[in-house]
């Protein structure tokens, strides 16, 4: 389809805010940190009012997420990351595993696994980026592990049809780019992982982990061969350490971003729920499939319709790695789009965060300008 006269023409009109990174992504509409309730800075989060704020943190997730009676929600060390290794390396060994990975971070769980934990009885399922593996592969008498959105390949997985309700081991679900921003099962999903900084727009620093009584279970009858380092250890004389999950942390977290947390809390609960802010995502990917369907220079990485990310949405375009790094390099240099690029293990192309703190109004103000710099470069 040839480019339109209005294609080439410089676009007049900027996103108010230019700010679509895949992580740390951006703050919610109409963020001030000068509204942040702070009472708790410059005291012990040991302190009665650090330990509310903290266990805040954890009760308000459980009700917003809608999370089953029983599940537990606690606040650990190190994002994301550091809630799956806290996860896998306190979890894992009890049963054979199946693990599945379609992109970097997955592939970093598969590391994990098999060259530091060594595991034995591990299936590995692997797919390149914008591709799924077989996830019928799973075994309903194996762990699994395994990303809900693949962050880096704009990947996730369409529906939780493949997990067995009647499954005998645990599931854990890497969940940072998908939680508050896709419908998850909880009832399938065992140990889930989030970070702050990813669909909130929170700071860094810290994850989230999520247990379900099934998970808990297996950490007060299993006890790993591994030595096990101070912050990954959730029991103590084969019991749950249930303070982790009310409050009292592993180590000392920052109370400004326990603040900025329960403000972007807040926000979600002032918009209607996590409905809301799924509704936002999804009306931000239409967007760009509005945009991708009329240019034919521009794809999704996700070959299936299905599996297409509505967080954190990859592109591939029709230019040069050179080419395609100028057209980011413009974009940034004008204003109106800044850590647009793919991520450094991904195929060459274009992520554009999606996730629900991004105003639809920037999106459609953003896709103009992309026409415009695919013409400057190409």
């Amino acid at each position: 389809m040839p480019e339109s006269v209005q294609d080439s023409a410089k676009p007049s009109i900027k996103p108010v805010n230019p700010n679509f990174s895949s992580g740390p992504c951006s703050k919610r509409p109409g963020y001030d940190v000068a509204t942040l309730d702070i009472s708790t800075l410059g005291r012990s989060h040991r302190a009665a009012v650090g330990k509310q704020a903290l266990e805040k943190a954890c009760t308000e997730t459980a009700r917003l997420l809608g999370l089953p009676q029983g599940y537990r929600v606690g606040v650990v060390p190190a994002s994301d990351t550091g809630a799956m290794e806290m996860a896998m390396w306190s979890l894992l060994g009890a049963k054979p595993l199946d693990i599945f990975a379609w992109e970097s971070f997955g592939s970093g769980w598969v590391t994990d696994v098999v060259k530091q934990l060594k595991l034995e009885n591990v299936s590995t399922y692997t797919a390149d980026y914008g591709k799924l593996p077989d996830l019928s592969r799973a075994s309903a008498e194996h762990d699994v592990v395994f990303t809900w959105n693949g962050t880096t390949s704009g990947v996730k997985v369409p529906d939780a049809n493949w997990i067995d309700d009647q499954r005998k081991g645990l599931t854990i679900c890497d969940a940072t780019s998908a939680v508050f921003a896709m419908e998850l099962p909880w009832e399938k999903l065992d140990v889930v992982t989030f970070s702050w900084q990813k669909v909130l727009g929170g700071e860094g620093a810290h994850g989230m982990l999520i247990l379900s009584p099934k998970a808990v279970e297996r950490l007060e009858s299993y006890t790993p061969a591994w030595p096990l380092p101070k912050i990954f250890r959730m029991t103590k004389g084969g019991k749950l350490i249930d303070g982790i999950f009310k409050g009292a942390t592993i180590n000392t977290p920052s109370m400004l971003c326990v603040a900025d947390y329960l403000d972007a809390l807040a926000w979600v609960d002032r918009l209607g729920g996590v409905s809301a802010l799924i509704d936002r995502s999804r009306q931000n990917l239409s967007v760009i499939e509005e945009f991708v369907a009329a240019h034919d220079w521009i794809e999704f990485l996700a070959e299936d319709p299905a599996t297409r990310s509505n967080t954190s949405v990859c592109l591939t375009l029709k230019l040069g790695a050179d080419q395609t790094k100028a057209l980011i390099k413009l974009l940034e240099s004008e204003g109106v789009a800044y850590d647009i690029g793919a991520y450094r293990d991904a195929p060459d192309g274009l992520r554009i965060w999606c996730g629900g703190t991004v105003e639809c109004s920037d999106l459609e103000a953003l896709m103009p300008w992309l026409a415009w710099a695919y013409q400057q470069v190409n």
